[in-house]
């Protein structure tokens, strides 16, 4: 199905496929701070409290977006040819398929993401690739569902390394969900030479402690985490360098990394590289 984009399409109709248009949607909200059309009323009041607590006009979410290029090219530049997107979100500037196959034109992609309005937009934005991408429905708190889903599993091919993305997913976990324990059962069914790029809201700033509130008030998850606890995700990987960093840090394009502010200390990131490396 085509899928319009605008808000003009009805509420219904996107009922109709199971979004919930009365609750904010992580996807959607994160859309709203990019100044995409894909979210509604109830999505932009959290993206508006996001950008009163740290006024950057959406930098720290351009900045995240940036990271996820920089890593899927390095890692295709490395060799991994195929990709699972978990949290994937809605289609905007440089995807993931996008990305990998300007490095590799077979690379191939799953998508992975718990909101049928995400998966309504991919499999559109999709139609034309089904050679080399997939989009699937999946929640991160049910790993193994995700990984044996018929999709993933026979798409991708298991005896090769996978670049496992969970990029602004990981603290919508809250800590009773035991997010550690739902990467680790991921990374450990991950094909040796595979790699986990990850990233995750930092307590660096007073102002991003003043977001977890907000987040948790009306978004209902959003978990500032430190560095430390951060790093701990990959274990059970070996880190690349520069290790867990703000993410405008992590292998910039060019030119010295931006200075700390609120903004940009919003969103640390890292590499891990499960096993042996590519050959």
């Amino acid at each position: 199905m085509m899928v319009p984009r605008d808000v003009g399409w009805e509420t219904t109709d996107w009922e109709q496929i199971g979004v919930d248009t009365g609750r904010p949607s992580i996807a959607r909200v994160y859309d709203a701070i990019l100044g995409g059309k894909d979210n509604f009323a109830v999505d932009r009041a959290v993206a508006a409290k996001r950008l009163e607590l740290i006024p950057d006009g959406g930098q720290g979410a351009r900045l995240s977006r940036a990271f996820l290029a920089r890593g899927v090219r390095h890692l295709a530049r490395l060799g991994v040819t195929q990709f699972l997107d978990i949290g994937s979100g809605l289609p905007s500037a440089q995807n993931t398929h996008q990305v990998a196959q300007s490095v590799e034109p077979e690379a191939r992609v799953v998508y992975v993401d718990h909101d049928p309005m995400v998966l309504a937009h991919a499999r559109a934005l999709l139609a034309d690739d089904q050679q080399r991408t997939r989009a699937v429905l999946g929640d991160l708190r049910q790993p193994d569902a995700i990984l044996d889903d018929p999709v993933v599993r026979d798409f991708l091919d298991w005896s090769r390394p996978v670049g496992l993305l969970l990029l602004g997913i990981v603290h919508h976990l809250a800590d009773a969900e035991d997010p550690s324990g739902c990467v680790r059962a991921l990374v450990d069914r991950l094909p040796p030479g595979s790699y986990l790029l990850l990233s995750h809201f930092s307590d660096a700033s007073a102002e991003a402690r003043a977001l977890e509130q907000a987040l948790q008030q009306m978004l209902g998850s959003g978990r500032m985490r430190s560095e430390l606890e951060i790093r701990a995700f990959f274990d059970g990987t070996r880190l690349q360098q520069p290790g867990v960093v703000p993410v405008v840090a992590w292998q910039p394009d060019d030119g010295p990394a931006e200075p700390p502010t609120p903004s940009t200390l919003l969103v640390f990131g890292g590499l891990g590289r499960i096993g042996q490396p590519l050959t």
